[in-house]
C-alpha cells in the first residue's frame, strides 16, 4: 500500500501543475505512540533511538520500526538543521506577493520553473486573494534584496505585479506542526 501511495504522489506531482496532493483521501491512522514520536522528533530530530524509546515507553527495536514506518509512509519527509539567518549573514527576510500576467498552465509552470532556480526564494505558495503567489525571500541586506528583485524576480516574464513586505522582527518561527 505504501508503494501505491508513493507512486500516486509522484504521478500527482508530475501531472498537477499546482503541485497539490489531492490523492490523500486515505489518511494514515496514527495512534498515541506515533503522535508522541512525531512531537518528539519535531522538537529534536537529533534524538537517539535509545532516548526516543525511553520517552515513549517502548524498547528500541519497536521504536525504530515505528519511525521507519512513519518515514516510509511519507509522514516524516526529511530531517533538517534550523539555521540562525542572522548568524550566517542573511539579515533581511521579505514576503513578496506576486501577480502573474494570466492564470493559465503555461504561465504558472513558467513562473514555478524560474522561481525554483532562485536560491534566495526559500518558500513559494500559490494563494488566493490579492495575488497569485507569496514568496519568502532571504538576503544578506537590503541592497542584495533590491538587486535580486531587479535582476531576477522582476525579469520573470510571467510576473505582472509584485508587492514586497520586509520583516521587521519575528515573534514566532515554528516548524512544529500540531498533530491531529
Amino acid at each position: 500500500m505504501l508503494i501505491g501511495i508513493k507512486a500516486k504522489l509522484k504521478l500527482c506531482q508530475k501531472t498537477n501543475y499546482f503541485y497539490q496532493l489531492q490523492f490523500m483521501s486515505q489518511i494514515l491512522k496514527l495512534d498515541t505512540i506515533d503522535r508522541k514520536i512525531l512531537e518528539i522528533l519535531q522538537a529534536s530530530a537529533k534524538i537517539t533511538n535509545a532516548q526516543l524509546s525511553k520517552e515513549i515507553g517502548l524498547s528500541p527495536a519497536p521504536t525504530l520500526e515505528r519511525v521507519k514506518k512513519l518515514e516510509q509512509a511519507g509522514i516524516i519527509a526529511s530531517y533538517h538543521a534550523k539555521l540562525d539567518t542572522e548568524k550566517i549573514g542573511l539579515g533581511v527576510s521579505t514576503f513578496v506577493i506576486v501577480s502573474l500576467m494570466g492564470h493559465n498552465k503555461a504561465n504558472i509552470e513558467g513562473f514555478m520553473n524560474a522561481i525554483n532556480k532562485i536560491e534566495e526564494v526559500i518558500e513559494c505558495h500559490h494563494i488566493t486573494g490579492a495575488g497569485d503567489f507569496i514568496l519568502k525571500i532571504v538576503t544578506k541586506d537590503i541592497a542584495a534584496y533590491q538587486k535580486l528583485m531587479l535582476e531576477k524576480v522582476s525579469e520573470i516574464k510571467e510576473v505582472d505585479n509584485m508587492q514586497s513586505m520586509v520583516v521587521l522582527s519575528t515573534f514566532k518561527d515554528s516548524k512544529v506542526l500540531p498533530i491531529p
